[in-house]
């Protein structure tokens, strides 16, 4: 018996020509299901197969979430990458509810970046360079570690640097970086980093708030200091 395919289908019926067309939001649970796992068995079609899926859980996404690999397996046409393909979107989607409940971290001062970089950095025989993007309330949109270089040198991308900023909409960063020696003077290259960084910002309006030093058992604050 032939294999039932979605390409036989209407184009506009078709799960992943819906979504390219008129967004993810207007497909069924099925037809997302369909996508996962691309193809059905001899009898049914992806989506066909996605529903009698559904129907053992009472179509509720939780209990979907809850089967373990034997039991997807267990269903005629999902074999174990299907399997793990379904898991690991569900379990992407409880992380992402997840984070909506976790309180973005606010930034006020120099001595909360040192609290929240030192467990990261401070303790390292590499030099990191670090940044954190921020909203117009001062909360902590992302951290990401931009460059990690040698015990005495990092190199700094300062486009990849702003146009991360761009792609979350931050408007202002703190930058920090680690000196493994434990010598808090800045030197001459992290005063000329500073000043790149603060002038590139200026023209995209993305202010430069501070550029933490961070030792193992204190920090430098360009701003505190009156270096910014």
């Amino acid at each position: 018996m032939k294999k039932l395919t979605i390409k036989s289908w209407a184009t506009e019926d078709r799960p992943r020509e819906k979504l390219m067309s008129k967004g993810a939001s207007v497909l069924s649970t099925a037809e997302l299901l369909a996508i996962l796992i691309g193809s059905g068995n001899k009898k049914e079609s992806a989506v066909d197969l996605s529903k009698r899926i559904l129907e053992s859980v009472q179509y509720n996404i939780h209990e979907l979430a809850k089967l373990s690999l034997k039991k997807l397996t267990a269903f005629h046409g999902i074999g174990p990458a299907k399997a793990i393909a379904i898991l690991t979107a569900l379990e992407l989607g409880k992380r992402r509810q997840l984070e909506t409940f976790i309180q973005k971290p606010k930034i006020s001062s120099s001595q909360e970046v040192f609290s929240m970089m030192q467990p990261l950095m401070g303790s390292l025989a590499h030099e990191e360079f670090w940044v954190l993007y921020l909203n117009n309330s001062n909360e902590v949109l992302s951290k990401h570690q931009l460059s990690k270089g040698g015990i005495t040198a990092t190199l700094v991308d300062v486009r990849l640097l702003f146009k991360k900023a761009i792609e979350m909409s931050a408007v202002a960063i703190v930058i920090c970086h680690n000196h493994p020696s434990g010598t808090l003077n800045p030197s001459r290259e992290d005063k000329q980093i500073t000043k790149k960084i603060k002038d590139g910002g200026l023209s995209l309006d993305i202010k430069l708030l501070d550029h933490l030093i961070i030792t193992e058992k204190s920090y430098f604050s360009f701003a505190d200091n009156g270096e910014i």
